[in-house]
C-alpha cells in the first residue's frame, strides 16, 4: 500500500494515484514542461571527452543513444517515476564535468576514508587520480584500476561483462551512462580467492558550476569461489548543484560471496541519480548495503538477477531525509532460477518536509521453485510534514514458494521518550537514542566497523533538534 502522512492527522493515510491536474502542476509533463529537452542534453555530452573505447562498445553507446532518444526522460505519468520528477535536474545547465582535477590533499580526503585499511581508487569529479589512490599489485588476488585504463589496454572480460547487467531499455538515465561515461572503477576476482583487505571507490565532486555532471561506470567482475568487500562512497567538498549518474555493475561468480557497501552523502544542492545491478551465479552470495543521506534528490535503482539455482541476496538500506531533500529507492529481485533466497530491508527517517520513496518489487518466474522471499520496508516520520510513499509488490508465476513482503509507517513512540525522559534523559537525547535505535538494524549488518562508527556518529549529529 502506498502511504503519505496527513499533515492535519499526523498519521498514515492510503495515497490514491494522482489526478491528471495535478500531476500536471509537477511541472514535467505536457506543454507545461520546462527544461532541457533530450536532444539538448545529448549534443552537450556529446562535446564531452568519453574514451572511445573498442569498436564493440562504440556500438553499445550508439545503441544507448539512439535508446535514451526515442524513450526521453520520465515524468510523473510514468508508474516507475510516479513520485520523483526529474524536473529539477533538467533546469540545471547539464555539461561534463571539467577533467582539469583539482588538486586535493590527503588530509582534504581523509574525513571521507572513516579511516579504513583498504585498496583505494580515488575519482575527483569523475576522474581517476592515480596520486591519491592506494593499490595492489597487479597479478594478484585483486586487480583493481581506472576503467578508462582498462578499455585503452584491452582488459579480458569487458566485452562480455561491461554495459551487460544494468540494462539501458529499463532506464534511461543508465542509457545516458552507457553512452558518455568516461571514467569509473574496474575490480576484478580471481578465482577462489578470499580478498581479505576491502577495496574502497571513494568519488568526489569538488565543482561549484551549476549542472557540472560526472558519469560514473564501475565494474566489479568476482570469480567463482571468490569473496570480497567493497565500499562505494559519494561525497561533495564544495555546494555546488552538479548532477552524479553512476552505474555499478557487478558479475557475481559461481559460489562467489560479495559484499557491497554504498554511500551517497553528496551536498544538500547536488543531484544524484544511480543504479547498481547485479548478475549472480549458481549458489552465489551477494549483500548490498546502501545508505543515503545527501544530495537535494537521490535515486537508487538496485536490482539483481538470480541465473544460477541456490543464491542468495541480502538488499539493506537506510536513507534519511529532511528540509525538502526527495530520496527514491527502486529495488528488483529477479529469481528467475529455483531454490533461492532474497531479503530485503529498508528503513527511511524523515524530517522537515522531506519526501522519501520505497518500490520494491520481487519477480518469481515459472521454474524458480523453492523461492524463499522477504521484503520490508519501515519508515519514522519526525514531523508532520514529512511524507513518504512505499510500495512494496509481489509477483509470482510459481506455485511452490515462500514470499513475503510488508511496510510500516509511523512516528516516535511518546510513551518511549517519556520513558527516556523520567530517567533524567533530555527531550532532545532521547529523540537521537530513539532514531538510532530504529535505524540500527540495517547499520549493524554493515561489516566494516570504521563505517558503522560513522554512521552511526552521522545519526546523532543529524537529528540534534
Amino acid at each position: 500500500m502506498t502511504t503519505a502522512l496527513d499533515p492535519s492527522k499526523g498519521q498514515a493515510r492510503p495515497r490514491a494515484s494522482w489526478p491528471a491536474a495535478a500531476a500536471s502542476g509537477n511541472g514535467d509533463a505536457g506543454p507545461a514542461r520546462t527544461g532541457l529537452s533530450m536532444g539538448e542534453v545529448l549534443a552537450a555530452f556529446e562535446k564531452g571527452d568519453s574514451a572511445p573505447g573498442p569498436v564493440w562498445l562504440k556500438h553499445r553507446r550508439q545503441a544507448a543513444l539512439a535508446r535514451a532518444a526515442a524513450v526521453g526522460f520520465p515524468t510523473t505519468h510514468d508508474e516507475e517515476w510516479r513520485f520523483t520528477r526529474v524536473t529539477p535536474v533538467l533546469k540545471l545547465p547539464l555539461h561534463p564535468a571539467d577533467a582539469a582535477l583539482r588538486r586535493l590533499t590527503r588530509e582534504e580526503i581523509a574525513p571521507f576514508t572513516f579511516g579504513l585499511d583498504c585498496w583505494r581508487l580515488v575519482f575527483v569529479d569523475g576522474h581517476f587520480c592515480r596520486e591519491l589512490s592506494s593499490l595492489p599489485t597487479p597479478g594478484g588476488e585483486l586487480e583493481a584500476g581506472s576503467l578508462r585504463a582498462g578499455l585503452a589496454g584491452g582488459t579480458p572480460e569487458l566485452e562480455r561483462h561491461l554495459t551487460c547487467c544494468a540494462s539501458d531499455q529499463a532506464n534511461v538515465f543508465t542509457a545516458l551512462n552507457t553512452a558518455f561515461f568516461e571514467d569509473g572503477a574496474l575490480l576484478r576476482m580471481a578465482a577462489g580467492k578470499v580478498v581479505e583487505r576491502p577495496a574502497h571507490l571513494l568519488f568526489i565532486s569538488t565543482k561549484t558550476e551549476a549542472g557540472a555532471t560526472a558519469h560514473v561506470r564501475n565494474l566489479i567482475v568476482a570469480g567463482p569461489g571468490s569473496e570480497m568487500k567493497v565500499l562505494e562512497t559519494y561525497a561533495s567538498l564544495a555546494d555546488g548543484q552538479t548532477f552524479t549518474n553512476a552505474v555499478t555493475e557487478l558479475v557475481i561468480g559461481e559460489e562467489a560471496r560479495l559484499d557491497h557497501c554504498k554511500i551517497q552523502e553528496e551536498g544538500r544542492r547536488a543531484f544524484h541519480i544511480a543504479a547498481i545491478a547485479a548478475q549472480q551465479g549458481r549458489k552465489s552470495q551477494w549483500t548490498s548495503h546502501s545508505v543515503s543521506t545527501g544530495a537535494q534528490l537521490a535515486r537508487h535503482q538496485i536490482q539483481t538477477l538470480f541465473e544460477g539455482e541456490g543464491g542468495h541476496c541480502l538488499l539493506n538500506g537506510l536513507f534519511l531525509a529532511h528540509g525538502e531533500q526527495r530520496v527514491d529507492h527502486h529495488t528488483v529481485v529477479d529469481h528467475a532460477q529455483p531454490r533461492c533466497e532474497s531479503h530485503e530491508f529498508y528503513h527511511g527517517v524523515l524530517s522537515g518536509r522531506a519526501h522519501g520513496v520505497f518500490n520494491g518489487k520481487i519477480f518469481v518466474r515459472q521454474d524458480a521453485q523453492k523461492t524463499n522471499a522477504k521484503q520490508t520496508n519501515r519508515n519514522l516520520l519526525l514531523s508532520e510534514e514529512a511524507v513518504i510513499d512505499t510500495k512494496p509488490q509481489l509477483e509470482i508465476f510459481a506455485d511452490d514458494v515462500k514470499c513475503t513482503h510488508g511496510a510500516t509507517v509511523g512516528q516516535i513512540d511518546e510513551e518511549a521518550i517519556f520513558y527516556l525522559r523520567s530517567r533524567g534523559i533530555g527531550l532532545e537525547r532521547a529523540r537521537q537514542i530513539m532514531v538510532r535505535a530504529f535505524a540500527s538494524d540495517v547499520v549493524e549488518r554493515i561489516p566494516l566497523e570504521p563505517v558503522r562508527a560513522h554512521l552511526n556518529q552521522m545519526l546523532t549529529e543529524r537529528f540534534k533538534d
